[in-house]
């Protein structure tokens, strides 16, 4: 094989690493990983599952920092509430953050999957390394799972998972606290679970669903199951940078003997790097779907590449080109693009963000009702207001009619007071003289007051007859 061409066997594309070739599922067993980037990953994974299990916990004035209420619609985050009128920002922040996801893939690849994904962080910084613990290391954990159950087999496989299913409970509880908060869910410990039968049932769904996806599918998910791994082939081109073996170098491949033999390659064949993927593939083939960019790899060879006195990298954050053609890593024409595009969609979104309106009114004429005349010569329409109230404050609102001349009268009389985080919604009569009606239709402007301050000024119709003069 010519060291400067690239691998042309492409037959592990065929094939799956964890599947054999009748279709059963092959259980992966990596070797425990360490090394620069996994201590790096380690204290992300940490800081990062710190944020996230706190999170339900953290409150300003009062308030969840986030909370993502699907139930009753209401958002929080950052100390902002947010509800379905608000639709226009979310369209727009799901664009941005697809397209931030598009632009991120196309310069860094998957490094989300092996950093940043939850699935990767809770499956390899806590259930493997309780599996470690318990079970050993991969050769060990091999050894377990082909012996005869025995005392030790059966004690083992017990310890290991309940403390799966303990630790699937707390991120189901964690879960569950930015859906219903955390005052919710404490009422479910307070009061017991049979008072909150429904929060107690999504709480065992829950759990079941994580253990089962951290005890049984691992690293289905990330091959089968996630849409963004899938997607990935489409986003990466030749200058994307991802975890790639530098074939250039490291062909062709040889068993290390005492005397270096000229012309070979520095992989040495040692097939660490395969032990420690946490997806079973071989990196040397080439980019894979499979591969999430973890960097377990890079510290196992650079590792045995210290050992055998030559220079790390072999394995590295690379791109098709740089490996290649020795081309830096940098943007090109299409990268600038979708960043071009990516901040003004952001821009946007910052807009709308911030001159959001706190207080939403929407006014509307009762639909399917005439104008009514009254026993004093005046004539009324009736109109339905509602108001959305995305402030955490009580709200007393006043209405002002600012045109026509007119007066208007609340159906139930009373003075309107909207609630925090809710919707307030009333009825109303504007009343009108016979005599100042001048069109069949004419335009209505009312003003929406608080506490001395102008929300919002809207509009409508009011219809009538034409007294003839």
């Amino acid at each position: 094989m010519n060291s400067a061409q690239p691998l042309a066997d492409e037959h592990f594309r065929d094939e799956l690493s964890n599947v054999d070739k009748k279709g059963k599922r092959l259980w992966i067993f990596p070797k425990k990983p360490k090394g620069k980037f996994y201590d790096y990953r380690t204290w992300l994974s940490w800081f990062f599952m710190a944020l996230m299990f706190s999170g339900p916990f953290l409150k300003f004035e009062g308030r969840p920092l986030l909370l993502l209420n699907v139930l009753e619609r209401k958002f929080i985050i950052l100390g902002m509430v947010f509800w379905p009128q608000d639709l226009n920002l979310f369209a727009l922040l799901m664009l941005s953050f697809i397209l931030f996801i598009v632009l991120f893939t196309i310069l860094f690849g998957r490094v989300w999957c092996g950093w940043a994904c939850p699935q990767t962080i809770f499956l390899e910084m806590l259930f493997r390394k309780v599996e470690y613990f318990i079970e050993g290391d991969y050769m060990q954990q091999k050894k377990l799972m082909e012996q005869d159950w025995n005392p030790e087999k059966i004690r083992k496989r017990v310890l290991k998972h309940g403390i799966f299913w303990l630790l699937s409970f707390v991120i189901a509880n964690t879960f569950l606290g930015y859906i219903i908060g955390i005052d919710e869910l404490k009422l479910l410990v307070t009061d017991g679970p049979m008072a909150h039968i429904g929060k107690f049932a999504s709480l065992l769904i829950f759990t079941t669903v994580f253990y089962f996806v951290f005890a049984r599918l691992r690293e289905l998910v990330c091959v089968f199951i996630c849409p963004y791994g899938r997607l990935q082939g489409l986003m990466l081109d030749k200058n994307s940078m991802v975890v790639a073996y530098d074939y250039v170098r490291g062909e062709p491949r040889h068993k290390i003997k005492k005397e270096e033999e000229k012309g070979k390659g520095d992989c040495i064949d040692c097939k660490m790097c395969v032990h420690v993927c946490p997806t079973g593939i071989d990196i040397r083939n080439g980019t894979q779907l499979e591969c999430i960019n973890c960097t377990a790899c890079i510290d196992a060879c650079d590792e045995v590449m210290v050992k055998v006195n030559r220079p790390k990298g072999l394995v590295r954050f690379a791109s098709v080109n740089n490996i290649k053609e020795g081309a830096k890593l940098g943007l090109n024409l299409r990268n600038g693009a979708y960043g071009v595009v990516l901040a003004a969609l952001f821009g946007v979104f910052l807009y709308l963000l911030i001159t959001r309106k706190q207080v939403e009114t929407t006014l509307l004429r009762t639909p399917g009702m005439l104008f009514q005349k009254q026993a004093n010569g005046k004539v009324s329409n009736l109109y339905t207001i509602e108001f959305v109230n995305k402030t955490f404050d009580e709200l007393p609102i006043e209405l002002k009619l600012i045109e026509p001349k007119g007066e208007i009268k609340f159906t139930d009389g009373k003075d309107l007071m909207v609630h925090k985080e809710s919707v307030g919604k009333t009825s109303f009569f504007l009343l009108r003289d016979s005599s100042d009606i001048t069109a069949i239709s004419t335009p209505v402007v009312i003003q929406v007051w608080s506490k001395d301050k102008l929300i919002e000024e809207v509009k409508s119709k009011f219809n009538g007859p034409v007294v003839k003069k």
